[in-house]
This record gives structure tokens, C-alpha cells and sequence, in this order.
């Protein structure tokens, strides 16, 4: 989460209102947050020196607008051009995606090439499961789940090969300036 909250950061200094709506508005197909997560996360990203306090607004509620300082600016790009990891493929990869026209142009097909790249190793897992599965018998008391347990491997598989095929598409357009 941090470093979506750096991206937005990039694009304008806001307050914590404003970085939630940033989130319903845009990631949160994807990425998820709640209003207490966020604030977590400036917390911490603020006690970092990532982020400091724009402009700190007086009243009852004491809002705050954050930008990024250098060190957050440089936390961002690393991140940004680091191959996707976590546990969640397609937040990895689309949390990228969505920030990538920050990034200067020269730099971006690299990281679609890492996106396909941990793609890539994930399909290749998958694949070779699907090829021992075919193989294993299967227990008479398990012949009615069975199926529906392979279902899910081939709509595992089908989902990282229709990624495989989006993101192949979008480097072959970055790289010809089509996007």
C-alpha cells in the first residue's frame, strides 16, 4: 500500500481524504484500502522521511497535505522498476501498470518485461502440476471433487495465460510507442 500511496504522491501532493478517494476512484478494482490503512501507512511513511506534511491546515480535524521528499521520490522509482513480488500476482502487476507513465519511457517496457517474467514462473508452477495431476489416480470418495479441483487449476492457467498474452500485447505496443 505504501508505495501506491507514493504513486499518488507523484502525481500530486493530497490529504488523507483525498488519497481515499484516489483509491475508490481508480485502484480499488485491484488494490483495496481502508481509511485507517491509509492513515497507518502515511504514519509510517512520514516516520521513514518518505513523505513530510505540505501544509498542515488548522481546525478540529487537523488535516494534513502530503508530498513526497526526496527519499519517498527514489522509494517509488525502486519499486516501480523492481520485478512484481508478493503473493498476489495481478495486484503486483497492475499496481505497476497504473503508475507506469511516470516513469521515463526508456524505462518502461523493462518492467512489462518483469511483469512477464513472474508471470512466466508462475504458469511454469501451474503447468507442471497440471502435468503431474494427470498422472495421479484418483480415490473412489474422491471422484466427485476431483473435477472441480482441476477446474480450478485451469482457471488458474487460463488467467496467467490470458495475462501472458495482455501484457505480451502491451510491450509489443510500448516498444512500437503505440500505447
Amino acid at each position: 500500500m505504501a508505495h501506491v500511496i507514493l504513486g499518488f504522491l507523484m502525481i500530486a501532493p493530497m490529504s488523507l481524504y483525498e488519497l481515499v478517494k484516489a483509491f475508490e476512484s481508480s485502484v480499488s478494482l485491484f488494490y483495496s484500502a481502508s481509511t485507517g490503512s491509509i492513515k497507518r501507512a502515511l504514519d509510517i511513511l512520514r516516520a521513514d522521511g518518505r513523505i513530510e506534511a505540505a501544509a498542515e491546515h488548522p481546525g478540529a480535524r487537523g488535516k494534513k497535505t502530503y508530498r513526497l521528499t526526496d527519499a519517498g521520490r527514489r522509494a517509488f522509482h525502486d519499486w516501480l522498476t523492481a520485478a512484481p513480488d508478493g503473493p498476489d500476482l495481478e495486484t503486483a502487476a497492475l499496481s505497476r501498470l497504473f503508475f507506469l507513465g511516470l516513469l521515463a519511457p526508456d524505462e518502461r517496457a523493462p518492467v512489462i518485461e518483469r511483469i512477464l517474467g513472474r508471470i512466466d514462473g508462475e504458469l511454469a508452477v501451474l503447468t507442471a502440476v497440471d502435468a503431474q495431476l494427470k498422472h495421479m489416480p484418483v480415490a473412489d470418495e474422491h471422484r466427485e471433487l476431483v473435477p472441480y479441483q482441476r477446474a480450478t487449476l485451469d482457471y488458474g492457467l487460463t488467467g496467467l495465460r490470458t495475462a501472458r498474452d495482455w501484457f505480451g500485447e502491451l510491450l509489443e505496443r510500448e516498444r512500437s510507442g503505440r500505447v
